[in-house]
């Protein structure tokens, strides 16, 4: 393999070691969800992107490789980019699962809200134009 094969294969197992960070920070972000630590996801998130802003830059660097193009006729090429679209393609589940996991937390929240507001007492419950329900605050009311 050429020298610039080998910068080509570098930078893939690059990739790789990337989508399998992001992979596991992914999991780890469920579990965060799961046990609503606030202080995980937001660590998380801040790993998420610098691992993001990696992958971008190898990517820059790939694509600027003037033997790419001939790399990409290599069945070594092709073995490896399959790889790293199944790893990319597992990352992109884990993420909608997440994103999913998500959206029900902030269901059951709403729900419980609800809830805790119609136990208050119908009288001063209403709904915003969004459909979410509200109480309303009557203040002190007149005295005469």
């Amino acid at each position: 393999m050429s020298t610039a094969n080998s910068s080509i294969l570098t930078l893939l197992n690059e990739q790789e070691q990337h989508l399998d960070v992001l992979f596991l920070l992914l999991q780890r972000e469920l579990d965060a969800i799961r046990t609503r630590d606030v202080e995980a996801l937001k660590s998380n998130t801040e790993e998420k992107i610098q691992l993001l802003e990696l992958v971008q830059t190898a990517d820059q660097q790939l694509a600027v490789l003037p033997e790419l193009a001939e790399a990409k006729e290599q069945s070594w090429f092709q073995e490896h980019l399959q790889r790293l679209e199944e790893k990319l393609a597992q990352c992109k589940f884990q993420n909608q699962v997440n994103s999913q996991s998500v959206e029900q937390s902030q269901l059951v929240i709403e729900r419980f809200k609800t809830e805790l507001l119609q136990s208050r007492g119908r009288a001063g419950l209403t709904y915003t134009n969004k459909g979410k329900a509200a109480q309303v605050d009557k203040g002190p009311g007149i005295k005469a």
